[in-house]
């Protein structure tokens, strides 16, 4: 058999069919010959060389959803910024984020916290995240004296356990009094460590989000 001379363009392929399958079907229903069926010709072992589950593929998705749009290279370069304030523009662009990018996979995500591939990815993700992103912000922020002085890379797993586990999954789960509750909770915890990240249009994002969660 040849060897495969753009790899990254058949990984690609299969994301693509992983994304539209998911789409058409619904994660649950969904098996790897399904998405082998929209690979534009690809075969399974072909999907078997880059990916060793349907789970495997949805991480992709979520992944390259992210780096597509990755909020944290958007406002590394703004100069104009404090370390605090591209914190804070970050977070913002992700949360509007969420309403659109990942919208499609709103349930498919909150069915998948319940597996344990599917958390331990999203576990080492929001890690990588938080050295490669968060902390150099934090760091920035606490040079140019917007962020208290402290242990960045302590305040950035924080950060990330925070905004990607308790209140940004449906672990926890809750009515609206209560997911008000929480996001009131989170912006208290961070701002006693210098992060002041509640304003009134995060409060905005933060009410689409929990209409989000309700309905979802």
């Amino acid at each position: 058999m040849p060897r495969n001379k753009y790899p990254e363009e058949t990984r690609a392929k299969v994301i693509d069919a992983g994304l539209k399958t998911f789409q058409e079907k619904g994660y649950e229903v969904a098996t790897i010959l399904d998405i082998v069926a929209n690979m534009d010709g690809l075969t399974r072992g072909a999907f078997y060389h880059h990916f060793k589950s349907k789970e495997e593929v949805l991480s992709a998705i979520c992944e390259r959803i992210f780096y597509e749009k990755n909020p944290y290279e958007k406002v590394i370069a703004e100069k104009s910024l404090s370390g605090m304030k591209k914190l804070q523009k970050a977070l913002k662009i992700n949360m509007a984020s969420q309403h659109t990018d990942f919208s499609i996979l709103s349930n498919v995500i909150n069915e998948l916290y319940k597996s344990p591939h599917f958390f331990m990815w999203m576990t080492e993700f929001n890690a990588s995240l938080a050295g490669k992103y968060i902390q150099p912000l934090i760091e920035e922020g606490i040079n140019d004296g917007s962020i208290r002085k402290q242990d960045p890379r302590i305040l950035a797993e924080l950060f990330c356990v925070i905004f990607s586990f308790w209140l940004g999954s449906p672990l926890f789960g809750g009515d609206a009094e209560y997911l008000n509750k929480k996001a009131r909770a989170a912006a208290e915890i961070l701002d006693k460590f210098g992060l002041n990240i509640c304003d009134e249009e995060f409060e905005k994002l933060v009410q689409v989000w929990i209409d989000n969660e309700i309905k979802g």
